[in-house]
């Protein structure tokens, strides 16, 4: 295997450890077992897929920027909004460049550039990403507020207010008019 596969390999390895990280701000709404960084990544890329087709935007591309947006945090962990006012910020660009050293150039440049467009907050593809992660975010409140975790309103109320897109907004309210199980209700052909 060349040098270039070797650190392709090593980052898929360490990519493998966002399964194991978890999201940390769900600790101070009394969440005991939150869910993985890399969980969280999964659900904000299907969500930025649907944000992006309803507003035109390419769905694919909103996909894959929020599929990268948060691979820094296997080297700088999940700071949360509170220990982000402390902690010396580390801008993810920087990071991405440290994690993509080695890889085959196209590889790189191509990781560098998706990143670095969500961070820069100007495509359409990545206001979509964007919303997408605030989406995922009022989603997983709704969850954990429907399993006993009442402090999660927090979360669901300032995620709803940083939305951009008119399409998230709608979304969010329509998930804020539903049950967390209504899907498996309508899936079953039961009644409302």
């Amino acid at each position: 295997m060349t040098d270039e596969l070797q650190a392709v390999a090593r980052f898929l390895f360490e990519a493998g450890t966002l399964k194991h990280a978890r999201r940390t701000g769900w600790w101070m709404a009394g969440v005991r077992d939150p869910e993985s960084v890399a969980e969280h990544a999964w659900r904000t890329s299907l969500i930025a897929s649907i944000i992006a087709t309803l507003e035109g935007a390419d769905p694919a591309r909103a996909a894959l920027l929020a599929v990268w947006h948060d691979s820094q945090e296997s080297r700088t962990g999940d700071v949360n909004h509170l220990g982000k006012r402390y902690a010396t910020s580390t801008d993810p660009r920087e990071v991405t460049a440290a994690q993509t050293v080695g890889m085959p150039e196209p590889l790189a440049s191509t990781v560098r550039a998706v990143v670095s467009e969500y961070e820069a907050r100007e495509s359409a593809e990545a206001v979509c990403a964007r919303d997408a992660d605030k989406l995922e975010c009022l989603l997983q409140g709704i969850e954990y507020k429907a399993q006993g975790y009442a402090n999660t309103q927090r979360w669901i109320d300032s995620s709803r207010e940083r939305l951009v897109t008119e399409t998230a907004r709608r979304l969010a309210d329509g998930l804020l008019g539903q049950d967390s199980l209504d899907w498996l209700r309508t899936a079953m052909g039961e009644k409302g």
